[in-house]
């Protein structure tokens, strides 16, 4: 017997070694040292030398176990207390688990065991100091797999130090193989609890405890979008956003042009973080103690620390892909040390949910009455929706719709009372809760982020949940009949009552492609990632007014002059939303910036058309600091609005802000797919105007390939439409606007609103005009309006025109593309 290993060992050597060091093993040593310590092996060799910092360690093999089971008889003994085992009744579960694990503390480990295991600790106190602080990890020899995680099913312990103290938790860490929830998993995924053996992880300690921590995936975990890392980080020792105790910062960064050397953070999301775990100098490992206001009010992590962490998410999954033969998204845990300001990888396992789906059926959920934002005039025009307001919000995880009646448990203890069908709310889970989440209809908690506890077995049990809610447990009650709506982009929404919801099929493999593009009207960034997934060209209309009503909701002009605000309470609603930002302008910047990464990241390399802001002048004053810059106007539809307010002196700084962040997406971000479209533009020399000013905030027309487009929506822009097209480089026809302003109506105006239709012949005449103009000037044409959406005959006149593209709402982009493809084949 090989006690304790080291340097090189032929395979029968390592088979029966009780200790391997990490530095020994790689991913193909999963039988030996499970996955946990076999990815901490693999990625110490081969990508320690390309920058990942991975702490060292060793591990008990799964010999060593065996080794335990077999000298004490206990195998006999654990089958005998499985032979009646019933999964599904908990209180059944609850006794054999706790009779298994007792069975295995009350039995000494062998001296062979305990020597190996103090020789290698002692080992590796050697470069620190004696009694080096290092984790106590379990490690499966089932778990890791790309088709199942067993995340959290075994123990971990932090902070452990002294011979004594890792012995315990190693010891610890065998019982732990029958725990509840893991005797649960594994009857669930058809594993056999004998062929299964537990190794254990000794892992040096970074000093998160004095940082911060988190969790991050190199695929978007919603949507399966697979471009983009999600980094969440909170402050201290990682367990408390693995177990959703804190809800943490989260950041998204683009992976493609991160990869090309640019900086695409394209959202960064501030979490609460009441709670740090530290280390406790008492008889437990840890405790946790609360943040202070001011740090909860800071992020976590700098930019360049997302960065780097992104990066290093790029390399592991680049290697595991490569390893595996096949697109590998990866499941990461890192931690920064307090004392050397260094960032580590701890774990790294395969992603189980995402990665497993198949990707030729989009299916997709949609409360019925709950009406999507339409047209092309963006946050001012949303159809009234008949659904009443939520009663609880948090972060949604995954994107179907459940109902069902509510099930209040706070202790773990109660979880007997749990029937199937019902909607678990508590205020976190553990893996103790598994037993029952696997038969919840959904799942409400008032803690964690989109990486706790609850979020990952969710996705892994197709359960829609709701994470972070703060209040859930105080505003639900059991009984309470309700609907829970992921569907609705990231925040999750729990409804009164159970509302009416479809869901829809659609076999992406059937769909044709078409001449004329099939763009999208996109107007939350938020839901960008997901609507990628619909077979489309591109963004034919991203609109600025919906990040700067929803997102922003600050006048840019109030940033600017802030010193100046005449209104103190405004003054100090502002201070509070830009409390981060001394420059009150950046906040403006920074956050208009990510909103339109966001859309350009999910549709890259395509391209995404956006719209410069065109509110009118009394929306304008709706937003917060408003009204001290607007003027009143009898008709704002056709007052101070479009391309006329960015080289106004009342507005000119504010386009300004608008600019810099369009210059941000491209230059910095490097999505180079963003083209700005400049609307309400009405003679040739105002759109020279507007790009002046552009070229005056770094948009220079033609430089890095920069095109700016203009709406088509006057009928100035028609009859003229050879003198902008040499100006502009692109047309996109507004179908709300020319159509009142070719019949000479208010769309606003519920008097007239009958005589509104796009199909009339003059605004089809003033369409066609448009068509022909382009195309005889050599310039790019498409339509962003309503109308095509609302209609199928007016989109088959659109391609009858020779039109080059059509953007639509995401719902009628389907049916439009095969009504399309029909009318396409009939002219072929």
């Amino acid at each position: 017997m090989v006690t304790v290993a080291k340097n090189t060992l032929s395979v029968d050597t390592k088979e029966r070694s009780l200790i391997l060091w990490f530095d020994e093993v790689g991913i193909a040593d999963i039988p030996s040292v499970g996955g946990k310590n076999a990815s901490l092996g693999e990625m110490i060799q081969q990508l320690t030398p390309k920058g990942v910092n991975v702490p060292t360690g060793f591990a008990t093999t799964a010999y060593a176990y065996r080794y335990f089971i077999e000298s004490a008889g206990l195998e006999t003994k654990l089958r005998e207390l499985f032979s009646d085992l019933d999964v599904e009744d908990v209180k059944n579960l609850q006794e054999r688990g706790k009779k298994a694990r007792s069975l295995l503390m009350h039995t000494p480990f062998p001296a062979e065991l305990r020597q190996a295991i103090a020789t290698a600790y002692t080992s590796l106190c050697e470069p620190y100091h004696a009694d080096t602080d290092v984790a106590v990890r379990s490690s499966a020899t089932a778990e890791d797999l790309p088709d199942a995680s067993f995340a959290g099913q075994q123990e971990t312990y932090l902070n452990v130090v002294g011979v004594a103290g890792v012995l315990g938790a190693c010891h610890k860490c065998f019982a732990s193989l029958f725990t509840d929830r893991a005797i649960s998993y594994r009857h669930t995924k058809g594993f056999d609890h004998f062929s299964i053996a537990l190794a254990v992880g000794v892992q040096k300690m970074v000093r998160s405890d004095l940082a911060s921590s988190g969790v991050m995936f190199s695929i978007e975990t919603e949507t399966g979008f697979k471009d983009a890392a999600l980094i969440s980080a909170a402050y201290g020792l990682g367990e408390n956003v693995v177990q959703g105790t804190v809800n943490p910062d989260e950041y998204y960064v683009f992976k493609p042009t991160l990869k090309a050397g640019f900086s695409p953070i394209v959202d960064k999301k501030l979490g609460s973080k009441e709670l740090k775990m530290v280390y406790d100098d008492g008889s437990k490992f840890t405790k946790n103690i609360l943040v202070p206001t001011e740090e909860r009010a800071k992020f976590v992590l700098t930019d360049d620390e997302i960065l780097q962490l992104a990066r290093w998410a790029c390399v592991i999954e680049d290697h595991y892909s490569q390893v595996h033969g096949h697109y590998t998204p990866m499941d990461i845990e890192w931690a920064k040390d307090g004392i050397t300001n260094q960032l580590f990888v701890v774990q790294a396992r395969p992603e189980t949910v995402q990665s497993q789906k198949r990707g030729n059926v989009l299916r997709s959920y949609r409360l019925l009455g709950k009406a999507e934002e339409q047209g092309s005039r963006g946050a001012e025009e949303k159809r009234v929706s008949n659904s009443p307001q939520p009663l609880v919000t948090g972060r949604a995880i995954g994107e179907a719709i459940s109902q069902g009646k509510v099930r209040l448990i706070l202790d773990v203890s109660k979880i007997d009372q749990f029937q199937p069908g019902e909607v678990l709310v508590t205020d976190r889970t553990d893996p103790d809760w598994e037993p029952i989440m696997k038969r919840a209809s959904a799942i409400i908690t008032n803690s964690g982020g989109r990486t706790c506890h609850a979020a990952i077995i969710a996705r892994e049990l197709g359960v829609p949940a709701i994470v972070g809610c703060g209040n859930a447990t105080a505003v639900l009650k059991t009984g309470q009949e309700v609907t829970i709506s992921c569907a609705e982009g990231e925040e999750g929404r729990v409804y009164p009552g159970l509302l009416p919801f479809e869901v829809q099929e659609v076999h992406l493999e059937n769909l044709p492609r078409t001449r004329t593009q099939i763009l999208m009207n996109v107007g939350n960034p938020q839901e960008a990632f997901s609507l990628s997934a619909i077979p489309n060209d591109g963004v034919g209309l991203a609109r600025t007014e919906f990040i700067i009503a929803n997102q922003i909701q600050i006048h840019p002009m109030a940033l600017i002059h802030y010193d100046n605000l005449k209104d103190e309470f405004v003054k100090a609603k502002i201070a509070e939303i830009t409390a981060l930002y001394e420059d009150k302008t950046q906040y403006f910047v920074d956050r208009l910036a990510q909103g339109i990464g966001r859309i350009a990241a999910a549709f890259y390399p395509k391209p995404v058309v956006v719209r410069m802001s065109d509110f009118k002048s009394n929306e304008y004053a709706n937003l917060l600091g408003g009204q001290q810059f607007e003027p009143h106007e009898e008709n704002p539809m056709l007052g101070w609005r479009g391309a006329a307010r960015y080289y106004d002196p009342g507005y000119r700084e504010a386009f300004a802000l608008e600019c810099y962040a369009i210059k941000r997406v491209r230059e910095e971000m490097g999505l180079t797919n963003v083209i700005p479209m400049i609307p309400f533009c009405r003679t040739p020399d105002e759109g020279r105007l507007v790009l002046a000013e552009m070229a005056k905030n770094g948009l220079h027309q033609g430089v890095n390939n920069l095109q700016v487009y203009v709406m088509c929506e006057l009928p100035n822009n028609v009859i003229m439409a050879e003198e902008f097209a040499e100006v502009f480089d692109g047309f996109s026809i507004g179908s709300n606007d020319l159509t009142q302003l070719t019949l000479g109506l208010d769309r606003d105006s519920a008097l007239v609103a009958r005589l509104f239709d796009e199909r009339s012949q003059g605004v089809k005449r003033m369409v066609k005009m448009a068509i022909q103009a382009a195309k005889q000037n050599n310039r790019k044409i498409g339509i962003c309006g309503q109308a095509p959406s609302d209609y199928p005959e007016f989109a088959q006149f659109l391609v009858e025109q020779g039109i080059d593209s059509i953007s639509l709402n995401p719902d009628s982009v389907l049916k439009t593309m095969l009504n399309v493809a029909k009318v396409e084949n009939q002219q072929a």
